[in-house]
């Protein structure tokens, strides 16, 4: 009888130690419920897209278009990286609009680099440009419509600066 007694105390001792555990599951029964459908039905979404992307990539055929792009040339050593860029851009930006007193030959040089580095940022994010066949007011308008389309890209690049006039040569 001994033997029982001590069954039936651990017994008790460990309905006590779940009873907040049963309790826990019966007031949140809906709740668990849902997280498992919820859960079961993201699982199957993700599944279904999977095999929606995989039959439209057979469909068009997608390594067959992707099959001649070089990506050795994103490795490369003398591609600059976007953020480098992006520095120098402001900092010739920057240099272009505060550039007053200088004399024309540095002014050209810096407009000449300042347009080499918007060329190579177009080239990273693949943007059309068209500042190296342009010249004089063309050649300005087309930098203004490149720093806009860059901008828009998330390439941040300085304004003008309301204080300052470029000024023009």
């Amino acid at each position: 009888m001994g033997v029982g007694r001590a069954l039936m105390l651990a017994l008790a001792f460990l309905a006590v130690a779940t009873l907040p555990a049963a309790f826990a599951l019966i007031f949140c029964y809906d709740e668990i419920v849902d997280r498992v459908v919820c859960g079961f039905s993201e699982w199957r979404e993700r599944r279904r897209e999977k095999r929606t992307i995989a039959k439209l990539d057979r469909a068009i055929e997608a390594d067959a278009l992707t099959r001649d792009i070089d990506l050795s040339e994103f490795d490369s050593v003398d591609r600059r990286p976007l953020e480098q860029l992006a520095a120098d851009l402001r900092r010739l930006g920057g240099q272009r609009v505060g550039g007053g007193g200088r004399s024309m030959v540095w002014h050209s040089a810096l407009l000449q680099a300042y347009d080499d580095r918007l060329r190579l940022a177009c080239r990273a994010l693949g943007i059309a440009e068209h500042l190296a066949e342009l010249e004089g007011v063309d050649q300005e308008i087309e930098r203004v419509r490149v720093e806009g389309v860059l901008h828009a890209a998330g390439l941040a690049l300085p304004a003008a600066r309301a204080g300052l006039r470029q000024r023009h040569r």
